[in-house]
């Protein structure tokens, strides 16, 4: 096997599917077909979307990667991410400049376009009525969900964030139905964040979670599912672009949250203000 995995480092993976074209099976030669249909389109899906765009299921998508020298999904979407960005580089002459603001404004307006004011309602009376607030997000999504913290202490709403998957499954302990878990995740399909929020859902906690993708291992345990939308290779993980999306999110959060307690948020914004001049010169 160790053989396999370095031919698969070291050769492209649309080289790597057509080597092992002839001993596909009938559910895997869907796969492959898909693939080699939609290459631009497969970087930025789910697992779950994979199966699902393929007719197959989520065992065969993993079995047929792991057929052809990867470790799962993930390891091919990097491979042929790059194969893919490559190919971008040679004929795109546009500025970084204007990329960089033209995805920002894309992931504005995209992200506009997918949410669903009753999710979003939902997702706000959760909150509201919880007593427990907690937010799961490891990586660059753990930054998303301390800017998420920074807002609702001001309007007044405590709230707890762990990036630590280990701490994530610790704090699951003490979770019960009045417990609020904030998941946030552009792939929804992190292990870690998947993993705390099932250990969450067993202890009777209601789930938000903060994705791009509606179908994906995390959805599958949210209560409540509200989309981001930027489009993310495994090439660009953690990107500002991808943050921005799930900044518009939480801002819409916040400020639904302002509005249903205007009269406490105003004190304690308020009272924050005051605070803080006295640290100013």
């Amino acid at each position: 096997m160790k053989g396999v995995d370095v031919v698969a480092e070291d050769l492209k993976a649309t080289i790597r599917l057509e080597q092992y074209k002839n001993s596909y099976t009938k559910s895997e030669s869907k796969i492959y077909d898909y693939i080699i249909a939609k290459t631009d389109l497969v970087i930025y899906h789910s697992l779950t979307e994979l199966a699902e765009s393929c007719g197959v299921g989520e065992a065969t998508v993993l079995r047929f990667f792991r057929k052809i020298g990867y470790k799962g999904f993930q390891e091919f979407k990097f491979s042929l991410a790059k194969e893919v960005d490559l190919a971008g580089d040679e004929e795109d002459n546009d500025s970084y400049i204007f990329k960089v603001k033209q995805n920002m404004v894309n992931a504005i307006e995209n992200s506009y376009e997918v949410i669903e004011e009753e999710a979003l309602e939902k997702a706000i009376e959760i909150l509201d009525h919880a007593k427990d607030v907690v937010a799961f997000g490891v990586g660059a999504s753990s930054i998303a969900a301390l800017d998420m913290q920074n807002r609702l202490l001001r309007i007044g709403k405590n709230i707890e964030v762990f990036g630590d998957p280990h701490s994530q499954v610790m704090r699951t302990a003490s979770m019960d139905s009045g417990t609020a878990v904030i998941a946030i995740s552009i792939t929804g399909s992190t292990k870690d964040t998947v993993d705390s929020v099932r250990a969450a859902k067993e202890k009777g906690a209601r789930v938000i979670a903060i994705t791009n993708y509606s179908r994906s291992p995390l959805t599958k345990h949210a209560d409540c599912i509200l989309k981001s939308s930027a489009k993310e290779s495994p090439l660009d993980s953690g990107s500002l672009i991808s943050k921005v999306s799930q900044l518009f999110v939480i801002d819409l959060i916040c400020t639904g949250l302002t509005i249903n307690n205007f009269k406490k948020a105003e004190e304690t914004k308020m009272n924050i203000s005051e605070n803080i001049s006295n640290k100013l010169y």
